[in-house]
């Protein structure tokens, strides 16, 4: 098995939106020096194309879902470049948690005597 077809399809859930997912992966992957220098070929609503060194192609794209906003980055050469940007954006809240902290809200509230918001 090639050990980098693990690494050229990544995905990771955020709690981000989907336009500041694209906006963060816009200065990301063009802000970079040297043989890591990635320019805009196109870019979307949910998606951004950017072409590296010899052609190589990078595709950051966002969906929402249930459980947050999901990441995927596509490459061959900029594998570790793609980590690194999805490593760094804030992960989701679980679902089980976030259900968890609206019955914990209700029941503090449940507790207050009449009158006291």
């Amino acid at each position: 098995m090639h050990q980098q077809s693990n690494r050229q399809l990544q995905e990771r859930l955020t709690s981000l939106p989907i336009a500041e997912v694209i906006a963060m992966a816009t200065r990301y992957f063009t802000r970079r020096s040297g043989v890591y220098t990635t320019f805009i070929e196109k870019q979307g609503p949910s998606h951004l194309v950017l072409r590296g060194q010899g052609g190589e192609e990078l595709v950051i794209a966002a969906r929402l879902t249930d459980a947050g906003t999901a990441v995927t980055g596509s490459t061959y050469m900029f594998d570790q470049q793609v980590a690194r940007f999805l490593d760094s954006l804030p992960p989701a809240i679980p679902v089980l948690a976030a259900a968890d902290a609206v019955a914990d809200a209700a029941a503090d509230a449940a507790m207050l005597p009449a009158g006291v918001a």
